[in-house]
């Protein structure tokens, strides 16, 4: 292919000029055998080298018009099913590139129409691990629109089943590699326990792709999925013209709940009983719960205040190096740290004026476990080691998801 093709002008003409279309895939519930939604996929020129939407978006993404070709693509699968017919009975499943969360309005042109089906965005672990704070931001605003959300290629990398609670999908995709029995077993079996924890604690509904034969769907039916998706049911293609019957399939869909607000410990302090402790006593207690991440292999968020960027000492740096060298995501904020503040740890600049300034807190968050150590300052003056702090340490899911989340807000986006 050219240079001229891949040209930034070229994409833009496609977007500008409706050159752009979607094909659609059946989602079946397994036990009715009956299709409830459709996955739109987007596609290029028809026989032209940008036909295929890997090609397209790489080309989109080498020229920097990423977000215009995501915007035009959702416009051309929802045009699609209105041409069908397609109606509040069924769901629509899209996906989303991480690139275009960081505006405001995302997806503003959906949730608009009473009579267009259900829409289900699908997100990547990718996207929450390179821009949390814009994908949580977008998560809550689709809630409040009626969207749910689906988790995809759940699977493929580890971290999805460490971000899985702060997503809190409506819908969690397996990935083809586990229903084609492309993975390991115990790795599968790790993954699939995973899930199957995250859908009893939630009531999320479990989604398997690429189910190609009745051995595929075997194996999907014995994972926990209750829908599925694959060559066994139809490969992409137009959607059925005229109308489809109510499918009588609803999804669960969560309501977009209490904004994550404040701080840990404004948020959850009055829930526990409050002890007081030295720096000696709490430093002891925060590593401790640094060091339960250890043992996740990939499979953990762990997120810390410092308070001040002289806290957060070369010592600390070298030990959250080495968390974030196999944890899904690892965060230090305070006031002072940079977004860069070590290798493949994320940072956020507290301002002097936060109340945060104040609190020294650690939350650890992975699919079987999760805890919280969440300290407010006293102001004590003297030795660093003599300072002491109101404390208290949580296992409470909830609330360790909680006090992580708070924090994930505040991350920037990767550059």
């Amino acid at each position: 292919m050219g240079t001229s093709v891949l040209s930034a002008s070229v994409i833009l003409d496609l977007v500008s000029r409706g050159g752009l279309g979607a094909v659609y895939q059946p989602i079946v519930a397994l036990d009715e055998n009956c299709v409830v939604g459709w996955e739109a996929l987007a596609r290029g020129p028809a026989g032209s080298e940008l036909e295929a939407p890997a090609r397209l978006f790489a080309a989109a993404r080498q020229e920097g018009v990423e977000r215009e070709l995501d915007r035009a693509c959702r416009r051309a699968a929802l045009e699609g099913t209105a041409a069908a017919g397609l109606g509040p009975g069924h769901s629509l499943f899209l996906n989303v590139e991480p690139l275009t969360l960081d505006s405001g309005g995302v997806l503003d042109e959906l949730g608009e129409e009473s009579h267009q089906p259900a829409l289900v965005v699908e997100l990547t672990e990718r996207a929450l691990a390179s821009r949390p704070s814009d994908v949580l931001a977008a998560v809550r605003w689709l809630r409040e629109r009626g969207c749910r959300i689906a988790l995809d290629d759940v699977g493929v990398d580890r971290r999805s089943l460490a971000l899985m609670p702060f997503v809190a999908p409506d819908v969690i995709k397996l990935d083809a590699a586990l229903t084609q029995e492309r993975m390991e077993p115990v790795e599968a079996a790790r993954v699939v326990n995973a899930v199957a924890a995250e859908a009893e604690r939630s009531g999320a509904v479990v989604l398997a792709e690429g189910i190609e034969t009745e051995r595929h769907l075997l194996r999907a039916l014995a994972m926990g999925a209750t829908l599925g998706q694959g060559w066994l049911f139809g490969r992409p293609g137009p959607l059925p013209r005229g109308g489809l019957p109510d499918s009588g399939f609803e999804l669960p869909s969560r309501a977009a709940g209490p904004e994550s607000l404040g701080t840990p410990f404004e948020r959850i302090a009055d829930k526990r009983r409050l002890r007081r402790g030295d720096k000696r006593l709490l430093l002891a207690l925060s590593r401790q719960l640094e060091q339960e991440a250890a043992a996740f292999e990939g499979e953990a968020v762990v997120i810390s205040t410092f308070q001040e960027a002289r806290f957060y000492t070369g010592k600390t740096r070298r030990h959250y190096e080495r968390l974030a060298s196999g944890a899904a995501l690892v965060g230090a904020l305070g006031v002072g740290l940079s977004s860069d503040p070590g290798r493949g740890v994320r940072g956020a600049d507290i301002p002097t004026d936060d109340n945060l300034r104040g609190e020294w807190d650690v939350a650890v968050v992975g699919p079987h476990f999760a805890g919280a150590f969440v300290a407010r300052d006293l102001g004590d003056h003297g030795a660093d080691s003599d300072r002491r702090f109101d404390y208290f340490t949580t296992y409470d899911r909830e609330l360790a998801v909680d006090a992580a989340r708070t924090l994930l807000r505040r991350i920037v986006p990767n550059a």
